[in-house]
C-alpha cells in the first residue's frame, strides 16, 4: 500500500519545567500574560508531525513517502529518515530557509506550551502531488496532517480532483482555521484524525453534530490520551480502543503521530481498524516513554509479547506475519 505523509518536518527543542503552568495563571489577569519560565532541561531531538508519522511507519516495516518542505539543514536528517525505511525523494528543499522549528516545554503535569517557527514549511504550498504519484505508479492513501495551511488546502482539492483517498489529520491547525475551512479539510476524507478536544473544536466551528461528521467522512478516530481511543463508523457501533500499558511517562511530544503512525500501518496490512488502533495505541506508549518523537527502539518479538499483554495472544496472531520491525 503507497501511503504518502504529508505536513510538517521539523526540529524539536523539548524543555521541561519543574512545576505546575497553572499555579502561575492569574484567572483576573488572563488577558496581559507576560511569563517566563526557568527550566531545568533542554532536549533537542527531530520532529515534525508528518517526520514523526513517516518515522514509525517505517520502524514496523513500511515504506511511507514523506512529502513536506525543509531547508538545506536538512541533509543528516533525511539520512536518520532513510536509515529508517523513509522515502524522502519528494521532500522539497528551500533554497532561502531553514527547516521548521517546534519549541515546546512541558510542566509536571505534562501540560504544554509550545510555539511553532514555520521555516521552509510555508513553501510546501508549492508541492503537487501528481509528481509524487507518477514517480510511485499511484497513491493509495494521502495523510494530510498540519503543515502550511495553503499546502494543506492544495493537498486535500488535489486528492478531490484525482480520486485519490486521503485522510484528514488538522490537529494542530485547528485552532487558527474557521469553520468553513475546516469543512473543506475534512469533507469526503476516508479518515479524519483528532483527539477528544479537537473532535468537540471541529463541530463547534463547523456547526456539525457528531453525526453530521460522521456522515461526510468513511471513518472517525479518536484519540482519548490515557483513555486509549475510539473509532467512529457511521451507522455502525463505536468501538473503544483501551490503551497499552506504559512502562513511565516520560514526554508526551510525538504520542498523537506516533498513534497514527500505528494505525495507517495497520491499514496497510489490511487488518480491521480496531487492531490498527491497537498498533497505534501500542507505538505511542512507546514514544511517551522517551524524550522525543523518534528516539524509540522497536524490537518484533518485544512489541508483539507487549501487544499480547495488552491486547490478548489473538490479537497478537493477526500482526504477526505482518509485523518487520526495523531500527537501525
Amino acid at each position: 500500500m503507497r501511503i504518502a505523509v504529508t505536513g510538517s518536518i521539523a526540529t524539536d527543542h523539548l524543555m521541561t519545567f519543574p512545576g505546575s503552568f497553572g499555579e502561575q495563571l492569574i484567572a483576573e489577569q488572563l488577558d496581559r500574560v507576560s511569563l517566563s519560565f526557568l527550566v531545568d532541561d533542554l532536549q533537542i531531538r527531530r520532529g515534525g508531525v508528518a517526520a514523526n508519522i513517516a518515522f514509525g511507519m517505517g520502524c514496523l516495516g513500511l515504506k511511507p513517502i514523506l512529502v513536506g518542505a525543509v531547508g538545506d539543514d536538512f541533509a543528516g536528517y533525511r539520512s536518520w529518515l532513510e536509515r529508517h525505511g523513509v522515502d524522502c525523494d519528494s521532500v522539497h528543499v528551500s533554497e532561502l530557509r531553514h527547516t521548521a522549528r517546534f519549541l515546546c516545554t512541558t510542566d509536571e503535569h505534562h501540560n504544554q506550551i509550545a510555539s511553532f517557527y514555520t521555516g521552509a514549511m510555508a513553501e510546501a504550498r508549492e508541492i503537487e502531488l501528481k509528481p509524487v504519484a507518477d514517480r510511485l505508479g499511484g497513491l493509495d492513501l494521502v495523510l494530510i496532517s498540519p503543515n502550511d495551511p495553503d499546502a494543506m488546502f492544495r493537498h486535500t482539492e488535489e486528492c478531490r480532483e484525482r480520486g485519490i483517498p486521503f485522510a484528514a489529520d488538522p490537529s494542530q491547525q485547528l485552532a487558527r482555521m474557521g469553520g468553513e475551512e475546516i469543512k473543506a479539510l475534512i469533507e469526503g476524507a476516508a479518515y479524519l484524525f483528532t483527539n477528544d478536544y479537537e473532535k468537540a473544536l471541529v463541530e463547534q466551528k463547523t456547526g456539525w453534530s457528531d453525526e453530521e461528521v460522521l456522515g461526510r467522512v468513511g471513518v472517525r478516530v479518536t484519540t482519548l490520551g490515557p483513555k486509549g481511543a475510539r473509532i467512529d463508523r457511521e451507522g455502525e457501533p463505536s468501538v473503544h480502543v483501551p490503551p497499552a500499558a506504559e512502562r513511565g511517562k516520560v514526554d508526551p511530544t510525538g504520542v498523537g503521530d506516533a498513534f497514527r503512525a500505528g494505525f495507517l500501518s495497520g491499514l496497510a496490512w489490511g487488518v480491521s481498524p480496531e487492531r490498527s488502533g491497537q498498533v497505534g495505541n501500542l507505538l505511542a506508549t512507546h514514544v511517551l516513554e522517551e524524550v522525543g518523537g523518534q528516539e524509540y527502539q522497536l524490537g518484533r518479538q518485544g512489541f508483539l509479547d507487549r501487544f499480547a499483554a495488552a491486547y490478548g495472544a489473538e490479537a497478537a496472531g493477526e500482526i504477526t506475519e505482518h509485523l518487520d520491525c526495523f531500527h537501525a
